[in-house]
């Protein structure tokens, strides 16, 4: 027993499983906008089990394919899949499980989302691969987390509509925005390695710049998301608050590198928490 729950407990280190959070308030952001409302239980279970079962296989083709990278560097030499806890079968399998489970509840959901389900797939893979050849791998990085709200609405409508891309990119621009912070960590490693970033290639003072006006532009297609879905004052305070919250975050990075962590995953994980709560009150209250 004590072995199944170090188990658990290493393939929940690998995946990060409390980052999470990143990606599934935007799920349910697009599926009350397009229930105007509550969804239903089945709906919620379903997509839960989706996004979770989605990050974790693009978590396991990432830890896999990037082995020999995080053992050469510093930050990620602990992780399991390098420090021999978990062994490279072991974290393929774990990511053909969650592969098979995505599809699964795919056709569950609708025909159209399981005809969706391995194109994206597709997409979240990619982004492991991308960092070796381009340094667009922050908006790929993007692109993949962006795909969760056109996911929450083919959910409930099997269609996409102006307002659900508006939101889609928006969460890109806002990932790849804060992608580009954390890799200042690993500027670097990743000149001495060859990899292509932003960081990498332009400096910290341009990557600082980037990242701001990605930051702006997440803003700008939400405020347009809000537009086009016709919602109301609390909608347009949870963009407000985002604005206040991303410029924070620049702030703490700005004034200093070892903020980074705190910028990444504190405020990101809040500001989608509160984005959510806010569209479900603007839906409550009109």
């Amino acid at each position: 027993m004590n072995e199944i729950k170090q188990k658990l407990k290493d393939f929940n280190e690998l995946v990060m499983f409390q980052h999470s959070i990143f990606s599934l308030p935007f799920i349910f952001i697009a599926m009350v906008v397009a229930a105007d409302g509550w969804f239903g239980f089945k709906l919620l279970f379903l997509g839960v089990l989706a996004a979770l079962s989605a990050r974790n296989f693009a978590m396991g083709v990432n830890r896999y394919a990037d082995i020999d990278i995080d053992g050469d560097n510093p930050r990620t030499a602990s992780r399991p899949s390098v420090d021999g806890r978990l062994d490279a079968s072991s974290i393929l399998i774990f990511t053909g499980v969650n592969a098979l489970a995505f599809i699964i509840v795919a056709l569950l959901i609708n025909d159209v989302a399981f005809k969706l389900s391995v194109p994206i797939l597709l997409v979240l893979a990619s982004y492991s691969y991308f960092k070796r050849f381009s340094a667009l791998a922050h908006l790929i990085l993007g692109v993949s987390l962006g795909l969760a709200p056109i996911a929450g609405v083919v959910a409930v409508e099997a269609t996409v509509h102006t307002w659900a891309f508006m939101l889609s990119v928006g969460v890109m621009f806002w990932v790849a925005g804060f992608d580009l912070l954390y890799s200042l960590q690993d500027i670097d490693f990743d000149q001495e390695r060859g990899l292509h970033s932003i960081p990498s290639r332009y400096g910290a003072e341009a990557t600082l710049f980037i990242s701001a006006i990605f930051h702006a532009l997440t803003v700008l297609f939400w405020a347009f998301f809000v537009t086009c879905a016709e919602l109301g004052f609390f909608a347009y305070l949870a963009v407000f608050a985002s604005a206040m919250m991303l410029g924070y975050e620049h702030y703490l990075v700005r004034k200093d590198f070892t903020q980074i962590d705190r910028a990444f995953f504190t405020i990101n994980g809040y500001l989608g928490i509160v984005f959510f709560i806010l569209i479900v009150f603007d839906r409550m209250v009109s």
